[in-house]
């Protein structure tokens, strides 16, 4: 068997069904379609596409084989000639990669690769794949949710879960609107404990070719697939639900932000209206000499705080907001401000002391996840 096939120009669909390559080759192809189901590679291969839809569907790699979109087109014997492409000029020349349903992908390597139509159910070690350069997946949409008021954050998700969404969408037509993709009649139904399995064994990919962004919007699918995962104990759920809602999985800085800007604003809040009290205690110092000449004794007293009285609004002081301030903020540090409460303030203050550093490190944990190498 020859080690080159090609370079070829199709108009429209290259078959490789069931081929079997026994030693290493070289394959360059431009075409509409090229499937390789069933096809077997026995030694290391490299296939060169342009324009192309590539099936791998229970393709068997023995060695590693690389798939890659090729920039430019393939030269013909001669100083400047190349193969000309005018049956594909209309279209993209990038290279689409529709499923790697049945394949053990631990041999396999993705280059400049669209992938956000492959569908990966039914593939095993995917935490083996090679995704490198650039290769993209599908996004969420970023319309406006219709139940609640906030939009979807944009993130790298799977072809699976858009599918998924629409299936159990209370009216898929409206979900599909909203930008996720209807499944295809023969895309199979999965659970969100499988979509949880696909996320977590491609973020082990993606981690371990340095990818950490992208790998994070992965934990974030999988994190997602879990806390919508029935079959999980409802306190885990609802830990993830919190954890969701807090900062997106500790992926949203301006959720935590957001969060952290509302607990402070309350706690000021608090603070002038119940927790600083009317005045500031002061101490008194007390003392007796029982005759001329006897050792005199003082005792020192600081009067408990007494509660503010009177209409909140004359509680609303320039002085207290300053007090509140600086209350609030050594709170953020888990720090005690010693400044004089009362027992409401008090409370607050050790509640304020507990949740407001969290959400500064979880804003904190989502920032470090974006720009982490």
């Amino acid at each position: 068997m020859a080690s080159h096939l090609g370079p070829l120009v199709c108009g429209e669909r290259v078959v490789l069904d069931g081929a079997v390559f026994q030693q290493p080759v070289t394959v360059e192809i431009a075409a509409r379609q090229v499937s390789c189901a069933r096809t077997r590679w026995a030694s290391t291969a490299t296939l060169q596409l342009r324009y192309a839809e590539l099936d791998l569907r229970d393709a068997v790699f023995e060695y590693p084989v690389l798939a890659a979109a090729r920039p430019t087109p393939f030269p013909l014997p001669g100083p400047t000639a190349v193969l000309p492409e005018r049956q594909l000029s209309s279209l993209e020349p990038g290279v689409r990669l529709s499923t790697v349903g049945g394949v053990d992908a631990a041999h396999l390597a993705l280059h400049d690769i669209d992938l956000s139509g492959c569908r990966f159910a039914g593939a095993v070690h995917l935490d083996q794949l090679k995704v490198d350069g650039w290769c993209t997946f599908t996004t969420t949409p970023t319309t406006w949710n219709h139940r609640l008021p906030w939009r979807w954050s944009r993130r790298n998700t799977l072809t699976e879960e858009h599918h998924w969404r629409v299936r159990t969408a209370h009216h898929p037509d409206r979900a599909t609107a909203r930008g996720w993709t209807n499944p295809p009649p023969d895309a199979p139904a999965l659970k969100p404990a499988a979509l949880a399995t696909l996320y977590r064994q491609l973020r082990k990919s993606l981690e371990d070719g340095k990818n950490e962004p992208d790998a994070a919007d992965f934990y974030y699918g999988e994190c997602e697939m879990r806390r919508h995962d029935t079959t999980r104990p409802r306190g885990e759920r609802a830990l993830l639900t919190a954890y969701w809602a807090l900062s997106g999985y500790g992926l949203r800085a301006t959720r935590a932000l957001a969060w952290l800007g509302a607990s402070m604003a309350i706690t000021i809040a608090v603070m002038m209206l119940w927790g600083l009290p009317a005045d500031d205690p002061k101490p008194t110092l007390t003392g007796r000499q029982a005759a001329v000449g006897h050792k005199v004794v003082l005792t020192t007293d600081t009067p408990d705080p007494v509660n503010p009285t009177g209409p909140l609004r004359e509680r609303v002081t320039t002085k207290r907001l300053e007090k509140s301030l600086r209350v609030v903020i050594n709170s953020v540090v888990f720090r005690s401000s010693g400044q004089d409460l009362t027992t409401a303030g008090t409370y607050t203050e050790m509640t304020s002391r507990l949740t407001e550093p969290a959400l500064l490190g979880l804003a904190i944990l989502a920032i470090r996840s974006r720009i982490k190498r």
